[in-house]
């Protein structure tokens, strides 16, 4: 069985139209070759042999996820210094107008005009943000991004925040930094990325606690994370509990393994087909306001 025959046959035993995938990289291809590099150096976040599974143009990348049956993903692009949100923007936008099927994503960096940027990202439309602190290295409640989050809590436009430790802590990474941020902007629409890992008890916590804090499965529950980060069992019940909060998320382009394998990891936890069923699909679908049908 082919990858592809694989995938759909998965969503449709589900009973589903496809899957929503709210955790794939788009960017500009020298931006990307410099991920790719860092990944094959197995530089010190990574820490060990990372195989980029799906190493392809762009064209093939995203007829890829078409052939999986994806039908919506995203475009998670991230600086990591000054002088470079804006121009990632201008490139997403003219990703997502060339490609419908993407979630036109933005970012942003703790700089002056951070904020100018941001409105005018959704002015244009952005639909979803991506925010890497540890790549990023910076401070989520530095005070040049306090007009960020208003934005975008008043805007309800989801934000991926990638503010766990793993695979290597930052200064700013872990639950308190990012906490601090909802605790003054309460309504954000914050997605964690990766589960929170290896903080998985601790973001778990914070969803309890925040009613728009919802986490995607990136890379969690697979072999390859289960080796370093493994999701402790006695916190199933909350994940199965947080149903309508979990979302998929797969690091497509850049995992070290078959895109099947992230699907069957999460099937296997057990959760049931109505568990898999609203975090595949129907939670992301209600999010950003995708019909239920075909697209």
């Amino acid at each position: 069985m082919t990858e592809s025959a694989e995938v759909r046959s998965f969503w449709r035993g589900l009973g589903l139209p496809g899957l929503i995938d709210v955790h794939t990289h788009f960017m500009p291809e020298r931006v990307l070759a410099k991920v790719w590099a860092y990944f094959d150096s197995a530089g010190p976040l990574t820490g060990r042999p990372w195989p980029i599974a799906y190493r392809q143009d762009e064209r093939q990348r995203v007829d890829t996820l078409r052939e999986f049956g994806v039908r919506a993903f995203t475009a998670m692009l991230y600086p990591h210094k000054p002088e470079m949100a804006a121009w990632l923007n201008a490139w997403a936008a003219d990703f997502a107008a060339r490609t419908p099927d993407c979630l036109h994503t933005a970012t942003f960096f703790p700089e002056p005009g951070a904020g100018r940027y941001v409105a005018a990202a959704l002015d244009g439309g952005a639909r979803v943000f991506k925010a890497h602190v540890q790549v990023g290295g910076y401070d989520p409640n530095d005070p040049l991004l306090d007009q960020v989050w208003g934005l975008l809590a008043e805007a309800g436009t989801p934000v991926v925040v990638h503010c766990g430790s793993g695979p290597a802590p930052g200064k700013h990474t872990g639950p308190g930094p990012i906490g601090a941020v909802l605790a003054r902007h309460p309504e954000l629409r914050l997605i964690v990325a990766h589960l929170g890992l290896p903080e998985y008890a601790d973001f778990l916590d914070l969803a309890e606690r925040h009613r728009h804090v919802r986490l995607d499965t990136t890379m969690v529950f697979t072999d390859f994370t289960e080796l370093t980060a493994p999701f402790p069992p006695a916190e199933l019940p909350r994940l199965a509990a947080l149903q309508d909060r979990i979302l998929l998320g797969t690091d497509f382009p850049n995992i070290p393994y078959g895109y099947p394998h992230a699907l069957h990891a999460l099937a296997r936890l057990g959760l049931g087909a109505d568990w898999l069923r609203a975090v595949c699909h129907d939670n992301a679908a209600r999010l950003f306001g995708l019909p239920p049908g075909a697209p």
